[in-house]
């Protein structure tokens, strides 16, 4: 064994010995170094190319008024706009309006009318949620119209935006929504304010004595900032929680803050609320779906160690939400609804699914039942679900249907397997009748049912696997 090592490293050492090989050698060594120079010098130098673009133009950006920077024209000056500026009609252009509006004069008569005429809103996020509200209100007769936001119009908002298209990419959102509103309204006073809302500017940006905000923004700092400014000066607001990721217009829902469940967006902006002594008083529209099939799009490899240098502004995200176009619009559509009706004196009653809490508690003391009957070997008779976690099985994971027979009516909850704890990826949903005869299975579930049921049991219980992550 030595011998043949020693042999091997006589080869080795007549091989490096040759001066053309250390030249080689000596080559690619050079080569490597000098490439690793290139491209690490290369690299830092974007990135401080990045940083510094971004700060001169942050220093640089008047978002009052530079309106060369987002590629609209310096005429026509923007209009303030407050609860008391003045809406002048002829005649004949308020014979137009009133048959404009002839199908919402027959719904909330003219008394609604008139105080829905004589309304001024504020709209902060022109987005696919902020954009469908400001225009479902204009259309619905108001004529005060405030529409702040500091973003353009891209290719992308083609997809959610109501008044985006190929023309007005490169513009910004609110001058595109100000346009197309006196097209369809040129009587309407429209204030369109290209800005960044944040807590040093909300005093200006919400003055006027609004009678509605509509928060649509989508960063966490600026929307608690919105809502706490508006519940501190008693100014009604309205809030958009998360549209992105969503594609189930039937969990759509209109609550109270303190109210709203399975949603991350509105629990931690809930919580955020709390530390500021907030505890209800913000209505907000959420969906009760949980964002499980599609994820965040990746940052490409080059942005993953410093990610903050590719969002547009500081704080701002910089991955992209995946948005199917119908949501944003459908939350802007249910808040536009939402305040019209409140300003017209035509008040609902938003019915949340949190009216089916006195089934979820139901089901709850039933399953509690059915787990005094175990065996301390089988996870004891103690019950670690609360009513959340019953109703989250129930809609969430079972859609409100028996695994066995798809039954809506008289469902309860209990194990899938006896052998293994009771929790919610251990949780089946059917029926009373159907669980009773469940719980006398002695053997496992596959000796019991169809192959297709314990496939379709399993596939949802690996669902709640999944989506418990983010709870």
């Amino acid at each position: 064994m030595e011998q043949r090592m020693s042999a091997n490293l006589e080869k080795l050492l007549r091989v490096f010995a040759d001066t053309r090989v250390q030249l080689a050698t000596t080559a690619l060594a050079a080569s490597a170094i000098t490439a690793g120079v290139m491209w690490g010098t290369r690299r830092t130098r974007r990135t401080k190319r990045a940083r510094d673009l971004k700060r001169s133009t942050l220093e640089s950006i008047d978002f009052e008024g530079d309106s060369a920077f987002l590629g609209i024209d310096n005429e026509p000056q923007n209009t303030i706009v407050t609860k008391h500026t003045q809406v002048e009609l002829t005649p004949n252009e308020e014979s137009l309006i009133r048959e404009q509006l002839a199908r919402h004069y027959a719904f909330l008569g003219a008394d609604g009318m008139a105080k829905l005429r004589d309304s001024f809103v504020v709209v902060v996020g022109a987005g696919g949620v902020g954009s469908w509200a400001a225009m479902m209100l204009l259309r619905s007769g108001v004529q005060r119209i405030r529409i702040i936001d500091f973003d353009q119009v891209t290719l992308s908002s083609l997809n959610r935006h109501v008044a985006a298209t190929r023309a007005t990419v490169g513009i910004s959102k609110v001058e595109a929504l100000k346009m197309s509103f006196l097209d369809i309204a040129p009587h309407a006073q429209i204030d369109a304010r290209v800005a960044l809302f944040s807590a040093d500017t909300a005093s200006d940006l919400l003055s006027g004595s609004p009678d509605y905000v509509l928060d649509c923004i989508d960063n966490m700092d600026t929307k608690v900032d919105l809502l706490t400014f508006c519940h501190k000066n008693n100014i009604r607001v309205i809030s958009a929680m998360g549209a992105g990721m969503k594609f189930d217009p039937s969990r759509v829902q209109i609550a109270d803050i303190s109210d709203t469940f399975e949603d991350p967006m509105s629990r931690v902006v809930r919580r955020r609320l709390k530390m500021l002594g907030i505890l209800s008083g913000v209505e907000v529209v959420y969906s009760t779906e949980k964002p499980g099939k599609v994820q965040l799009v990746s940052l490409a490899e080059s942005q993953t160690e410093e990610p903050g240098d590719f969002s547009v502004l500081p704080d701002f995200r910089v991955r992209i939400v995946p948005v199917l176009g119908t949501m944003p619009a459908m939350f802007g559509i249910a808040m536009g609804t939402r305040v019209l009706t409140e300003l017209a004196g035509f008040p609902t009653e938003p019915m949340a699914i949190k009216s089916r809490h006195a089934l979820y508690a139901r089901v709850q003391r039933e399953l509690g039942n059915r787990e005094k009957d175990r065996t301390a070997e089988f996870g004891g008779s103690q019950l670690r679900m609360s009513t959340d976690d019953t109703g989250y099985m129930l809609d969430e994971i079972w859609r409100g249907k028996s695994a066995v027979s798809g039954v809506t009516d008289k469902l309860a909850l209990t194990r899938w397997r006896r052998d293994l704890p009771m929790t919610t990826s251990n949780c089946v949903c059917m029926t009373k009748s159907e669980a009773d005869k469940h719980d006398k299975i002695s053997g496992s579930p596959e000796d019991y049912y169809s192959p297709e049921i314990v496939e379709f049991v399993e596939q949802r219980l690996n669902e709640e696997k999944h989506i418990s992550k983010m709870r």
